[in-house]
């Protein structure tokens, strides 16, 4: 009997994920991690009402989720200051992005985005066909002036950038931003990934305009909100464009729980505003350990510190790996020079203090 017959790109594609799961990792260790600082998740949860409308739907888990996400929408809408005809919701970023790739990107079609930068973006971006060109960080941050001379000599159909950005956590202000959009070449779509946009200072995000057919904003109820695990997100664009996901996307990929659950957490801003004033002084802490054992953290705008270890990345993956044997979950970037760092997330105290003992004696 033969075997399924898979289309050329799919027979030609590695069987891999964009990352590896702390799971996995604490199955091939045989022990489960003490502290849990590398996926850039919340460790101070989701808001409790979000939590009760999420046990509270659990009990309606029978019925498909509205495939409209009519009242998550309209909240958003509400929220933001925009037409509710603007915004998509999907499952988180990740799945966003694959539709948007998807609705735009074909066989040999160019994207340009960075070196280093969010390796699902990429992963999409390939099982589609697309052709990926990549442009370096400079001086630890994404690289508009050089994101945006590629597209333009490439011909790129879709640009990405992520502001403030991961894995180094640094960002660009609003007026660079602007600069990019308003450069961008005749029909290349920009996706501005704004997952970390909570924890960013103010000026740091352009004001949302929807009359750009040519800017989506991605964000995100897995970051600030503490929802990563439901996975739900959404984008915000220009209402033509939003209209053409409904060409591709899982009309009910988003859980009935999920959305109950990312509306509550919308409508409670004063648990939002909790977790990003205890997210500033845990970055501030994680900061100040990493210095104490001699190392150089890095200004980050985001849950999550990029840490530099040294010059070179046999030092960091030295670290890394007494860390995790240590019981502690970190990660790091995957390309030079940016993979010299750690990246840690922030987390409760328990989980600071075990990485502070186990920091302190890579001194």
């Amino acid at each position: 009997m033969s075997g399924p017959r898979f289309t050329a790109l799919a027979a030609s594609l590695p069987s891999t994920v964009p990352f590896v799961g702390p799971e996995t990792q604490e199955r091939a260790r045989g022990a489960a991690f003490a502290a849990r600082l590398g996926a850039n998740e919340s460790g101070f949860g989701p808001s409790p009402r979000a939590i009760a409308a999420m046990a509270d739907a659990a009990a309606d888990s029978w019925k498909y989720g509205d495939p409209e996400n009519y009242d998550l929408r309209t909240a958003l809408a509400e929220h933001l200051g925009v037409d509710m005809n603007t915004i998509v919701v999907g499952e988180g970023i990740d799945g966003l992005l694959g539709y948007l790739v998807r609705l735009l990107v074909g066989q040999d079609d160019a994207v340009v985005t960075s070196l280093g930068a969010y390796p699902t973006f990429n992963y999409h971006v390939t099982g589609y066909g697309g052709t990926l060109h990549m442009v370096p960080y400079r001086d630890d941050h994404e690289d508009p002036e050089a994101l945006l001379a590629k597209a333009r000599e490439v011909d790129a159909k879709l640009l990405y950038l992520a502001n403030p950005d991961n894995p180094m956590g640094t960002w660009h202000d609003a007026a660079t931003v602007q600069r990019l959009i308003d450069g961008l070449p005749d029909g290349c779509v920009l996706c501005l990934d704004e997952a970390y946009g909570e924890f960013a200072p103010d000026g740091t995000l352009p004001p949302l305009d929807t009359s750009n057919a040519c800017v989506i904003r991605m964000r995100t109820f897995s970051k600030a909100y503490g929802m990563a695990g439901a996975r739900i997100g959404y984008a915000i664009t220009h209402p033509d464009l939003a209209a053409a996901f409904a060409k591709v996307r899982n009309h009910f990929g988003v859980s009935r729980i999920a959305q109950a659950g990312a509306l509550a957490a919308l409508q409670d801003q004063d648990w939002l505003q909790s977790v990003l004033t205890r997210t500033a002084a845990a970055r501030d802490d994680l900061s100040d350990m990493a210095r104490q054992a001699g190392f150089a953290p890095l200004p980050s705008a985001t849950n999550f510190v990029a840490i530099g270890c040294g010059e070179g990345v046999d030092r960091a993956k030295a670290i890394l790996d007494s860390l995790s044997q240590a019981g502690c979950f970190v990660r790091m970037p995957f390309v030079s020079p940016q993979n010299r760092c750690i990246r840690v997330s922030v987390g409760k105290e328990r989980e600071l203090n075990l990485l502070r003992v186990e920091l302190l004696k890579q001194k």
